[in-house]
């Protein structure tokens, strides 16, 4: 996305030139990676028109201007279906956008089109029956899940249809698929960003964020979109630094702590490897690393649960009165759960993320960021729902949420972005959590290892 913002902005490039290139990709590969519901081809070529008249007028220019984007099916677009990848709101025409849409046009995006997701954001495989599982584009013969619960937003980006994407991310769903699909992705703070106009899946717990080749690109997205919005009372007065200035490739300095009980020590080998090797190139680079430990990620589980689903159930409880044959089987499953969640163990589990946060917190306080695998597996096959991690064997479902979810509960910016591939050839995730409010450095520390690595330049064979 930064270089083509850069070509386009020196006229080496047109924007319909970009977006027609993207179009005739989509219209060739996407037929097996289901990665789009919705192709907005004539409003994005439209678009693209006027951004190469106003690069033609040499006016001034937006940070993303001509660069096409994509959207996970959860962000609202005025006058465009936005599903959910649901059968529900299989019709359902939104009128107005989300903020955040609208910040990313104001800074010159064009948007290509609405991506896949599993149902309701509410599944970290990131499969759907309704509109067909996206294909991980890193395995052209096995179809492998890319990760959920944005998994049309990762095939899209890893295939090379998209240059970047919004994901949104409850329990792991920007860091799953990136991790999972060989790409970088970023959950900002909670409260960093608007999710006025976004459909919800647990209101105290989702947040928004770009999905991207580098954490370069991601710092671009992050920048045009972040911010307070009056609509939405949970998002930050704080200032939004400039990210790009923040990418000095420098980390000398920095305290790096390295997550080994319960994260590395639960990773299988490859993972835990390809972590430990990051951890050393950084070290390399001059950061100071050492090992830390978060007792209370014990209580994740339990927490994530006791206010996940209740808030989840709370929005769709009407539909599950009317119209419950209309979800997913495993979808449906999980949300009738919430119904039984007492209000007691609601509140125990507010105040249990209240002590991770404050122990995540306690460790940020002598070190800069948190360093661990994104997930303890790689994708999948499609419908297998068991992987192995050493000598054990543990449910995809829960394996893929383990080291992901503590951070949805605690609100800390987190970014996943590719640091090996196993033997098969199937990406791993380095997982680089921040203080509140600090992407900058989060962002920072993922540049600088890109920097010096190419895993993030490599190409999945459903790219080529």
């Amino acid at each position: 996305m930064t270089d083509l913002a850069s070509m386009i902005a020196a006229k080496k490039v047109s924007p319909v030139e970009v977006v027609q290139a993207h179009l005739e990709r989509i219209a060739k590969i996407d037929g097996k990676l289901k990665s789009y519901i919705t192709v907005m081809a004539d409003s994005a070529l439209a678009a693209a028109k006027a951004a190469e008249a106003a690069v033609t007028a040499a006016g001034t220019l937006g940070p993303l201007h001509g660069v096409p984007i994509g959207l996970k099916d959860l962000y609202c677009t005025k006058g465009v279906k936005t599903t959910g990848g649901s059968k529900i709101l299989a019709d359902w025409v939104p009128d107005e956008d989300a903020t955040v849409v609208t910040r990313l046009a104001a800074a010159g995006g064009i948007v290509l089109g609405k991506l896949n997701m599993h149902e309701f954001a509410y599944g970290p495989e990131g499969l759907n029956q309704h509109y067909g599982s996206p294909w991980n584009p890193w395995d052209v013969a096995t179809h492998r899940i890319c990760g959920g619960s944005s998994s049309g937003s990762g095939a899209a980006v890893a295939a090379g249809i998209c240059p970047g994407a919004l994901g949104s991310d409850t329990g792991g769903s920007i860091r799953i698929p990136a991790s999972l699909c060989g790409l970088s992705g970023l959950t900002p703070t909670y409260g960093r960003v608007s999710r006025t106009g976004v459909l919800p899946l647990a209101w105290s717990m989702d947040h928004v964020g770009p999905m991207c080749r580098s954490a370069a690109d991601c710092g671009l997205m992050l920048g045009a979109m972040s911010g307070y919005d009056p609509r939405d009372p949970t998002t930050s007065v704080l200032p939004v630094p400039d990210y790009m200035a923040a990418l000095t490739g420098q980390v000398k300095g920095l305290r790096v702590g390295l997550l080994r009980s319960f994260f590395l020590e639960g990773a299988a080998p490859a993972q835990r490897a390809a972590v430990e090797a990051a951890a050393k190139t950084l070290e390399g680079l001059g950061a100071t690393l050492s090992e830390v430990d978060i007792k209370t990620v014990s209580v994740a589980p339990g927490a994530s649960h006791a206010v996940l689903a209740p808030e989840a159930y709370a929005y769709h409880e009407e539909w599950l009165k009317t119209r419950a044959a209309d979800y997913g089987e495993d979808v449906r499953q999980r949300l009738r759960v919430g119904a039984f969640v007492t209000g007691a163990e609601y509140l125990k589990g507010q105040r249990l993320r209240v002590l991770l946060r404050d122990e995540v917190d306690a460790a940020l306080a002598k070190l800069d960021v948190l360093l661990a695998p994104t997930t303890p597996i790689e994708a999948q096959p499609v419908g297998q729902n068991e992987a192995r991690i050493g000598s054990e064997t543990f449910p995809v479902r829960a394996s893929l949420i383990r080291f992901t979810r503590p951070f949805n509960l605690s609100g800390h910016p987190a970014a996943s972005i590719p640091c090996g591939f196993t033997e098969g050839g199937l990406p791993m995730g380095l997982h680089i959590i921040g203080r509140p409010f600090d992407e900058a450095t989060v962002l920072r520390v993922a540049d600088a290892y890109q920097r010096v690595t190419d895993w993030h330049t490599r190409r999945a064979p459903l790219a080529g």
